[in-house]
């Protein structure tokens, strides 16, 4: 099979043509595990958590880009590749890939109109689960006309747009005196109580570990319009990684610059969190700000709602055909279409059974990601040093720490709820 790995030079112009695929991760990753984990964790630790941002998103990286550089060097998905190893991967990430579908379909939904809910008085007269099924209903009908082309092209001007959005509210934030609450003490989250909070932080930061399966995939449906160099690859997906790691940190500024030692109890629902995210940077900033904060969090859950209804759609649509063994041909778009109008109806019926236990939901598909990430991190590792390929230097080194971190994290949360700890 034809790789792509050296036929142009690099430039430029080429760089700008292979992104999309990098740029569509970052869109799915900056959501959840964004506004509501980094921004909390800088609003009840202040800045104490920015190492465990820092480590995971540095400890993940390998295995992340690995999905990329897997798809360009054989020019076949991830989930191929686990395919190749055998069955019994493909199953357990097949079972893994739709229960996260359907769960972040419904909890990123109930998050953007949970935006919406507070822009708007009381969101047109609607309901918090109305207005997510508009959402739901508006992002499955955009992608079955659009498709990948509209949503590779959108995702770029989500991203600028929500990037520059957020410096700026960090540079409002850093010149912008601030005074703490009387008799405030900050609260330390080294301890068994804060290890719940601090792994699931950690499930979603930068993604879920299947984004790299998911980005993989788009990597393949990009690569029929444009032919992608190895180095225009991994630019691309390093555009995507860092920027995610970067604006995790611009977030648990926020909170920590603006709600941090406010005296005010920091919400953990998720939806609940929302509303207080732009009422207190309201409070902080003037009420001209609710606008601005609620445009850069509606864009953010809004690009992360297109990208899971999408991304996890084309995986299960893999992963099922490779099960079935299927050739290429038999896959086509109009089963794509099935899988993101089962994923956006199950999601909508989520919305409406469980709206009131979201929080508690979305805390547990985080932790449940965590768990899970050390196996799929060790796979990505496999598929790309093996005999064909071979890792070395400081891209090997890092993944060996990696493995280390995310086994030992999993294993001592694991002891620590058998033993009653947490």
């Amino acid at each position: 099979m034809e790789s792509y790995t050296d036929q142009q030079t690099s430039t430029w112009q080429t760089k700008f043509k292979a992104m999309g695929p990098g740029i569509l991760m970052a869109s799915a990753a900056v959501g959840g595990s964004h506004i509501v984990s980094s921004t909390q964790a800088g609003a009840i630790y202040g800045w104490q958590l920015a190492v465990i941002v820092l480590l995971i998103n540095l400890f993940k990286y390998p295995f992340f880009r690995f999905g990329s550089q897997y798809t360009i060097q054989n020019g076949k998905s991830l989930i191929e590749g686990y395919g190749e190893k055998g069955k019994a991967y493909l199953i357990v990430f097949f079972i893994m890939n739709i229960f996260s579908a359907m769960v972040n379909t419904a909890a990123v939904s109930i998050l953007a109109a949970a935006i919406l809910f507070n822009i708007f008085p009381n969101g047109f007269g609607l309901s918090i689960a109305q207005l997510t099924t508009m959402i739901i209903v508006f992002t499955w009908a955009m992608l079955l006309i659009g498709g990948y082309k509209f949503l590779d092209g959108l995702s770029k001007w989500v991203m600028t747009a929500l990037t520059l959005a957020t410096t700026l509210a960090v540079i409002i934030a850093l010149f912008k005196h601030k005074a703490y609450a009387p008799g405030f003490v900050a609260p330390s989250p080294w301890n068994m109580a804060a290890l719940p909070f601090i792994v699931s932080l950690m499930g979603w930061m930068p993604a879920p570990i299947e984004i790299s399966a998911i980005n993989s995939m788009w990597t393949v449906e990009k690569r029929k319009t444009v032919k992608i160099s190895y180095l225009d690859g991994l630019f691309d997906f390093n555009v995507g990684y860092i920027g995610t790691a970067i604006l995790a940190l611009i977030f648990l500024a926020l909170g920590a610059l603006i709600q941090f030692g406010s005296g005010e109890k920091v919400q953990g629902a998720s939806a609940a969190y929302i509303s207080q995210f732009i009422g207190m940077y309201a409070k902080s900033f003037g009420d001209w700000s609710r606008l601005l904060i609620a445009f850069i969090a509606f864009l953010c859950i809004f690009g992360t709602v297109i990208t899971v209804i999408d991304g996890y759609s084309r995986a299960n649509d893999e992963t099922l055909r490779i099960l079935l063994g299927l050739g290429k041909s038999e896959s086509s778009q109009r089963s794509l279409n099935i899988w993101m109008t089962v994923t956006s109806v199950i999601g909508i019926v989520i919305v409406y059974l469980f709206s009131g236990n979201v929080a508690t939901m979305l805390r547990f598909a985080m932790i449940a990601s965590f768990l899970t990430t050390p196996i799929f991190a060790y796979l990505n590792y496999s598929l790309v040093n093996n005999k064909e390929h071979r890792i070395s230097g400081w891209l090997k080194n890092l993944s060996i720490l990696g493995l280390i971190y995310l086994f030992g994290f999993a294993f001592f949360f694991l002891f620590a709820m058998l033993t009653g700890k947490v």
